[in-house]
């Protein structure tokens, strides 16, 4: 069964108080905003796919920080396994691209409050990838 499971990996950035969403254009997700991402090529590791997508989908080149946790997405078939990783990219500016119909920073805080159409869970891991950004408080 686990061989049925597509693995993916999510790009989430967050510069000062904004994150990087891009609308899809394919499905299952078509029209919904979401962390740029999609599927590990054969021997990629996560942060290696998130590093990729983020740059094939919006044109940035970022670093990988920390991995951010692990969704399962089991409304379509085959489900997907999903792992996050909190990506850097400190300049530039995006542009949608791959299958990214649009690309554009958000607020966290709309984010977090629902305030947009958007894929399941972007909401929670919006809020938990920005604790992660912090600086370390002394």
């Amino acid at each position: 069964m686990c061989d049925d499971v597509i693995r993916a990996a999510l790009a989430v950035v967050i510069r000062e108080s904004r994150t990087l969403l891009v609308r899809r254009r394919n499905k299952p997700d078509a029209g919904l905003w979401g962390f740029p991402g999609g599927k590990l090529e054969p021997g990629e590791s996560v942060e290696d796919a998130a590093v990729r997508e983020l740059q094939e989908e919006t044109g940035l080149v970022s670093r990988a920080v920390r991995r951010l946790g692990t969704f399962r997405v089991d409304h379509v078939s085959p489900p997907f396994r999903l792992d996050a990783v909190l990506c850097e990219a400190p300049s530039g500016e995006p542009v949608a691209a791959d299958d990214a119909e649009e690309v554009a920073w958000f607020d966290v805080n709309e984010v977090v409050a629902g305030r947009l159409l958007a894929s399941r869970d972007v909401d929670r891991l919006a809020l938990r990838a920005a604790l992660n950004a912090r600086p370390a408080q002394s």
